[in-house]
């Protein structure tokens, strides 16, 4: 990757303090996605890696709210499909759902039954790989309706979190790295 691209990324991602909580250090992506062609340049080099890693996606899977942003354009890009993964009760058809549990609580997401094919190869992307929580659950949608998780994709990826380990044996692959 080059590195003036990726300067340019993080220079343009936002660390906001003590949001939502004390001691959280968020990182808004918001100004990446209001920087004319930034976005543009991210999904390219999604493409890009996706080649790479040698991962052949039929479809890509985003869990909402911002793997609506990177998905679509991925899934664009590259000519397959896109999977929305929501909270319940935002999906009109028969759902797969899962509940988990995060650092501070727990949630849940569901996704059409008929969304993956038995046997699609799936690619779920993201905004932020944090705890790995969010992931989990999607890789284990997309299992449950009969798709093969070749991999995650992320902006950033938050170091000392141990996500990798959490989503094992899902890969990862994050354009940045952010301390937690």
């Amino acid at each position: 990757m080059d590195d003036t691209f990726l300067e340019e990324i993080r220079d343009a991602i936002r660390t906001v303090p003590n949001f939502p909580i004390d001691g959280i250090m968020f990182r808004d992506i918001s100004p990446v996605l209001s920087r004319p062609g930034l976005l543009a340049k991210v999904t390219a080099q999604f493409v890009k890696d996706l080649d790479g890693l040698g991962w052949k996606p039929d479809v890509i899977v985003g869990p909402e709210a911002r793997g609506f942003i990177f998905g679509p354009l991925l899934a664009e890009r590259l000519g397959i499909g896109f999977v929305p993964v929501r909270k319940p009760g935002k999906l009109p058809a028969e759902t797969f759902r899962i509940d988990y549990t995060l650092e501070y609580g727990s949630n849940s997401l569901e996704i059409h039954k008929d969304a993956i094919s038995k046997g699609q190869k799936v690619v779920i992307i993201d905004d932020l790989l944090a705890t790995g929580g969010t992931i989990s659950a999607c890789a284990d949608l997309c299992r449950k309706a009969g798709g093969d998780v070749l991999g995650a994709l992320f902006l950033i990826e938050l170091a000392g979190l141990n996500a990798r380990t959490t989503i094992a044996p899902v890969q990862a692959h994050a354009l940045l790295e952010f301390p937690a």
